[in-house]
């Protein structure tokens, strides 16, 4: 069993393979935390403990309490408002008296095997690995009758525990959520580094790492998206965790629009941290009996470091999030048009791009932006989803002749944005988040569609289910083009408009379900601008996600480095493209940019018929190398061998088979150095009495560890190699 409950002492534990969460249920009815860490065996030595020394008025304690119960002076696993804890909290509710005060007390709980779904939001499953138990713990304020049902989910297998929180009202008049947190943990000292991802177009997800300090520390957003900005995950490492020692626990947010990540150093010296939808943006009206979902906030912890948090999380997902086996699954070869054609194209040239991709062994062409509509460039037609027959001729027609010369199809939509001038917006300009009498913001010459509307989501899957039915498609690359601005929408009441911004989101999950139910199979890669919107929300429903627009072999690096320390390599979209780099104006071997992209889901972003022999000759090396290596890529254990954290000199990463019997090692060098040392890279992850053949070489995984392997690579920037071990005992 994972849940174990201990009833003279009303207490909690939640274990995985190696880490346990503990709390109890202290005699005012309060859930008081008592560990997050490495696994305990039993309940002897889970004492409440106490976060101060004697007791001050300004930490109030209730009736009949004991001094030492104030709720400010205690570790909670759910604290409300303006009762007692001035600590950022979980939860705030108004009543229809006008009053924010919000206090939930102990009331019931229960036990059982699996997991439940969460209604109309990404939700992790049992899956087939391992045991799942979940806890649910009813806590009701019982002055305004509201219940508040904390759900922690156990998936023993990758150590992770899955927290939400459910809302009923159970009074007879209608209350607001203000505020609303998916998970609150707190920790018993602040000796932590916050550890995130920030960045923005073009540079997303570069690793940070600053200590703790008295206050609050934040990330978030209220763009509409998780945004290029912060990444909805976070990590709270000691200050002496390395890569591969130290305590560590980690917190994602699968969730895909505003969001709220926030540590607290308090004045008795513990950290608390909370994370759920973004409360700036946020209201929500329930009417007596209705109930409210939050997002799901998955919690683990490594002693081992910040690689093992990674590898959980690694594993959680491709066993828990993503869905239909995509995470394992082998993905399309694919070249994508773009790079190779922006707006400037028509059959011919596609079918020219396609034969060359037969000719050179890839297996899918996906045709991006520009094929809908009157669509030439950026300013129209966005909403408008049917063929600009005049462009491309019949698209049926044009895929039966790409299928025919042994290629896959995919498709570029945009299906959350409207142009102003488009059909579309002529007979529904009210489909607009916007305020009347406003001024209205345009990005990238396109607005938003509301996708809080039914109908609206209605359309989009009628005109786009259309398109897919009339030819062989069978993958699409989702965008998303700029953030929500004017969050208003004409069909909700002005006492309603806070819940807009998380019923647009609902709308993006409906609309990717209603799809998938319709299509079974259909391989959907999300994108916004690149990886403004790489969160484990849409990974629940996308199997991958285009990591960033920059496709600069050298930027990437930083860019997938930083992304692994949450999200799988299975997860990130990753191509090879021309150089000079269209963004940087870098230019990189062909071979290094290869090799780069295959720590991702592979593929090609230029041009094939303008590839010199050598290029392409190199481009069957690359696929050749893709079918090798795919499932020790997408299925191993990633270690990373270089710091995430800083731009590097050289860098290395490689990923070891479950079984240790095979690895791969990726090494860079960013500059060539005249006249330097010998450089060494060291593996991780190996079996030690395991011999591994490397380099024509027969080398214990002992010694190879230890001792590291040398470097060898050619002359010149970017230069970069593959080292393949083979057990041979």
């Amino acid at each position: 069993m994972s849940i174990r409950f201990f009833e003279s002492r009303k207490l909690f534990i939640l274990s995985g393979e190696t880490i346990s969460y503990v709390f109890y249920i202290d005699a005012n009815g309060r859930p008081v935390h008592l560990h997050f860490g490495g696994k305990v065996l039993g309940e002897e030595g889970l004492v409440p403990q106490e976060i101060r020394k004697g007791h001050s008025s300004f930490s109030p304690w209730g009736p009949g309490e004991n001094p030492k119960d104030s709720p400010d002076a205690l570790m909670l696993e759910f604290s409300g408002f303006n009762s007692g804890d001035f600590r950022i909290g979980s939860a705030t509710v108004l009543t229809e008296n006008g009053s924010q005060i919000t206090d939930a007390l102990y009331v019931s709980h229960r036990i059982y095997p699996g997991k439940e779904a969460s209604a109309g939001l990404p939700c992790a499953y049992a899956g087939k690995t391992g045991n799942v138990e979940t806890l649910e713990v009813t806590l009701r304020d019982t002055a305004c009758n509201v219940e508040f049902i904390l759900r922690y989910s156990v998936f023993e297998d990758c150590d992770t525990i899955v927290r939400s929180v459910r809302t009923v009202n159970r009074s007879a008049s209608p209350v607001v959520l203000r505020r609303l947190m998916s998970a609150q943990l707190d920790l018993p000292h602040t000796a932590f580094d916050f550890i995130q991802l920030s960045g923005s177009w073009a540079r997303e997800r570069h690793a940070e790492r600053t200590p703790l300090h008295p206050g609050i520390q934040s990330i978030r957003s209220v763009r509409g998206a998780s945004g290029h900005q912060n990444s909805p995950a976070i990590a709270l490492g000691a200050h002496d965790a390395t890569e591969y020692s130290g305590d560590v626990c980690g917190a994602l947010l699968a969730y895909s629009g505003n969001f709220l990540i926030e540590a607290e150093c308090e004045q008795y010296g513990t950290a608390r941290l909370v994370l759920g939808i973004n409360p700036e943006t946020f209201s929500w009206t329930l009417a007596p009996g209705e109930a409210f979902e939050t997002p799901e906030a998955c919690l683990t912890f490594s002693g081992e470091g910040i690689g093992r948090m990674s590898r959980n999380f690694h594993d959680f997902m491709r066993n828990h999030l993503i869905r239909d086996g995509w995470a394992r699954k082998k993905r399309p070869l694919l070249v994508n048009s773009w790079e190779a054609a922006y707006f400037d194209f028509d059959a011919e040239k596609l079918l020219g791009i396609a034969k060359s991709a037969a000719e050179l062994g890839i297996e899918m062409l996906v045709l991006d932006d520009g094929w809908f509509g009157a669509r030439n460039d950026d300013t129209t037609s966005l909403g408008d989803w049917f063929v600009n027959t005049a462009k491309i001729g019949d698209l049926g027609e044009l895929v039966r002749k790409i299928n025919a010369l042994g290629l896959k199809f995919g498709l570029w939509f945009e299906p959350e944005m409207i142009s102003e001038k488009s059909v579309l917006y002529g007979e529904h300009p009210d489909w607009v988040l916007h305020e009347p009498g406003r001024r209205r913001s345009i990005g990238r010459q396109q607005m938003v569609l509301d996708m809080s509307r039914p109908e609206v989501v209605q359309y989009l899957f009628d005109t786009i289910a259309g398109v897919l039915r009339s030819a062989s498609i069978e993958y699409i690359k989702w965008d998303m083009n700029r953030n929500l601005t004017e969050v208003y929408s004409a069909a909700l009441p002005p006492d309603r408009q806070g819940e807009v911004a998380h019923r647009y989101v609902l709308g993006v999950y409906r609309l990717h379900e209603m799809l998938l139910e319709a299509f079974p199979g259909l391989l959907i890669e999300g994108c916004s601008g690149g990886g403004g919107r790489f969160d484990a929300g849409m990974l629940g429903y996308v199997p991958q996600i285009w990591c960033s627009d920059d496709t600069d072999a050298m930027e990437r690096i930083r860019i997938q480095l930083g992304t692994s320390l949450f999200y799988p390599v299975s997860a990130m979209g990753a191509h090879v493209s021309v150089c000079p780099n269209h963004i940087t104006g870098r230019t990189t071997p062909f071979v290094t940019r290869g090799n780069i992209a295959l720590s991702g889901t592979f593929g090609y972003e230029l041009d094939l018929t303008k590839l010199s022999k050598e290029e392409r000759e190199l481009v069957r090396v690359q696929v050749a190398e893709y079918h090798r290596y795919h499932d020790l890529i997408a299925c191993g254990d990633l270690y990373r061998l270089s710091s995430a954290f800083s731009l590097n000199a050289f860098d290395a990463w490689m990923y070891v088979s479950r079984n240790r019997r095979e690895a791969l090692i990726t090494v860079v060098s960013r500059f060539s150095e005249p006249n330097c040392g010998v450089r060494f890279v060291r593996p991780r992850g190996l079996d030690p009495e395991t011999a591994y053949e490397v380099d024509g070489m027969r080398v214990s995984g002992a010694t190879l560890m230890a001792l590291g392997i040398q470097v060898k690579l050619p002359a010149g920037d970017g230069a970069s190699r593959l080292y393949y071990l083979r057990a041979l005992s």
